[in-house]
């Protein structure tokens, strides 16, 4: 079958771990270019194709400020690219919308090559900052011209959401986590040993990937269980179940045409089709959500880039779900019809963003470089990556195999029918229901404040953080869904008083 010549394909991955303890070697524009290289390598055809690109784009560090790492990069490789691009400033989706943008952009003959990198530094930012310095890594003028950005930057927490203590993420999931074990039907002890199994099938995944930071397998107890290594973070969340952000990683890749690959001599068997891209967008805030277990946007995305595919989710051999939080992962299984246990295929190519590692943006970046060599060695298998931005607010799903697509490229946005938003309430006086939950713990492992989200009668949802030693103690009680609960304003909102009330079987919860 002829291929259309303006098809985009990736035709190179690279990744790379840097445990490297020289500071200079480890700048993130550092191991960005070098896994460029590897890329390059990766591809056959060397390295003239990172000078003949013609875009660098970049999903933005988080760990150093660049005025444009693109650019810095491209010096290093000797590319004189006519654009650089990176993707929003913070967003897990940054790498598959950058995927999406670029295969449209080849697909429409306006690229041929295009070099996308990504990494960070976290763990040797962390290290310098313990030691009282700065790395001594290059830093751009003011006159640089910032690059331009895809998509829209938002505010990503309401004022409510803010004073309740909610904007680090590890506390939002762990209250969507509740509010997902509420979904299932669980008892605290039997969820957390399911979110425990699942991660630990993650491990053993990792275990066998020589870019995972934490390349060993941890048995449930170990991740379930505290420890001084594994202290709680948010309930029910101990350390090994949250991302892991403190690594020193970076990917690597190349998309070009099929007649830019042809003419760069890229063998055949290197190719990997970008069969179709999908974006969509939940009600940006969390406390607008109709519910908080649910993401149509990951069933509304992943729908439409299979249809596009022409293929079933139960056709997709390899699958990397965006992994920082259980709940998430779980989220995202069910919208798209997957079992969390299914033997044979996990939900992870990389061990996930605990133990493969969360290098900040890039993650997903990973995930497709992981892909992209199992696709060659199954070349009739397709692959699905997921990723997420903030919390389950915007997502990216790429559909990829060596097989050739039978339509053209296009990046798909569908829009999901949502359900009715719900009104936040930043102060509310009176009866309310328990809807979810979390506690936070301090660095010692001691409860220091509990996080509730709660329903009105008329259907509003009120968020609250409370230091009370009694409120903490009614939530570590794991008080069941639409427990009744007296609240009022009479202090400022993150130490609101929880009075006690009866729940809707007449049992005192506090």
């Amino acid at each position: 079958m002829g291929i259309d010549p303006r098809t985009p394909v990736i035709v190179g991955a690279g990744q790379v771990l840097s445990r490297d303890e020289d500071e200079e070697l480890s700048e993130p524009a550092l191991l960005i270019g070098r896994a460029l290289r590897a890329a390059a390598e990766d591809s056959g055809a060397g390295e003239r194709l990172l000078r003949s690109a013609d875009s660098v784009r970049c999903v933005p560090v988080l760990g150093w400020h660049y005025r444009d790492a693109c650019a810095l990069i491209a010096g290093d490789l000797g590319a004189s690219p006519r654009e650089t691009t990176q993707s929003g400033l913070v967003g897990g989706d940054g790498p598959q919308v950058l995927i999406n943008d670029t295969a449209a952009r080849i697909a429409a003959a306006e690229l041929e090559v295009a070099l996308l990198g990504g990494g960070e530094a976290v763990k040797t930012v962390h290290e310098a900052r313990l030691a009282g310095r700065r790395p001594p890594w290059r830093v751009q003028d003011e006159d640089v011209p910032l690059p331009p950005t895809l998509g829209e930057e938002r505010t990503p927490v309401t004022t409510g959401e803010a004073a309740a203590g909610l904007a680090p993420p590890v506390y939002m999931y762990g209250l969507i986590e509740s509010a997902v074990r509420a979904a299932v039907g669980e008892d605290p002890a039997t969820h957390l040993q399911r979110i425990a199994e699942l991660w630990s099938r993650f491990s053993q995944v990792a275990a066998e990937n020589p870019y995972a930071w934490l390349a060993r397998a941890h048995t449930p107890a170990e991740i379930a269980t505290p420890s001084a290594g594994n202290r709680m973070i948010a309930a029910p969340y101990t350390k090994l179940l949250t991302a892991n952000i403190q690594v020193n990683l970076a990917t690597g890749l190349i998309l070009t045409s099929v007649r830019a690959a042809e003419a760069a001599g890229v063998p055949r068997d290197r190719w990997i089709f970008i069969h179709a891209g999908a974006q969509a967008q939940e009600r940006w805030h969390v406390a607008e959500r109709h519910t908080l277990a649910s993401a149509p946007a990951i069933r509304a995305a992943g729908r439409a880039a299979l249809e596009r595919a022409g293929v079933d989710i139960d056709e997709v051999a390899y699958i990397d779900l965006y992994s920082c939080f259980p709940s998430a992962v779980q989220i995202a299984a069910r919208e798209l019809g997957l079992a969390i246990d299914e033997p044979g295929r996990p939900l992870t190519l990389t061990g996930g963003l605990t133990f493969a590692g969360g290098p900040g943006n890039n993650y997903a970046s990973h995930s497709v470089a992981t892909l992209v060599p199992r696709l060659r060695a199954d070349p009739e298998a397709y692959g699905l990556v997921t990723a997420v931005g903030w919390y389950l607010s915007k997502h990216g799903v790429g559909v990829y195999s060596a097989r050739p697509p039978s339509e053209p490229y296009a990046t798909l946005a569908p829009q999901p029918p949502l359900p009715p938003a719900r009104t936040e309430l930043e102060h509310h006086s009176g009866g309310a229901a328990i809807e979810a939950y979390t506690v936070q713990y301090d660095r010692e492992g001691a409860p220091e404040a509990a996080i509730v989200s709660a329903l009105t009668a008329s259907g509003e949802r009120t968020l609250l953080r409370s230091v009370d030693p009694a409120v903490i103690e009614l939530v570590l009680s794991a008080p069941e869904p639409g427990t009744s609960i007296e609240l009022s304003d009479g202090a400022p909102l993150t130490h609101r008083r929880i009075r006690t009330g009866p729940d809707a079987g007449g049992r005192r919860v506090a």
